[in-house]
């Protein structure tokens, strides 16, 4: 399953994590990937859900975190990140998607 949550700022920042990543930190070497609670903890979804959901927010012009696998693959067949702009720590895949 994937959590999905939206933070309210001037423009949405919209967090998709995969559920068993949640309270975990992952470091590699000085990187570091801390998939807090209070951040990526929200509604839980199917990867289909969370698919439909990126399209969407993209629509509205929002900021996107992404954290691991299935939510990667979400990002992916949704359109809004490609290949190139996935980054690995410690394995687990994320991407940051800045408008």
């Amino acid at each position: 399953m994937i959590f999905f949550k939206v933070h309210k700022s001037y423009r949405e920042v919209v967090a998709f994590c995969d559920s068993d990543l949640i309270g975990k930190i992952f470091e590699e070497g000085k990187f570091q990937l801390n998939v807090k609670e209070n951040f990526f903890k929200g509604e839980e979804m199917t990867e289909k859900e969370a698919v439909e959901l990126m399209k969407d927010y993209s629509r509205e012009d929002a900021t996107f975190n992404i954290v691991g696998e299935k939510s990667i693959n979400a990002a992916l067949k949704s359109g809004i990140i490609s290949k190139q702009g996935i980054k690995k720590i410690n394995k687990i895949p994320f991407a940051l998607v800045l408008k």
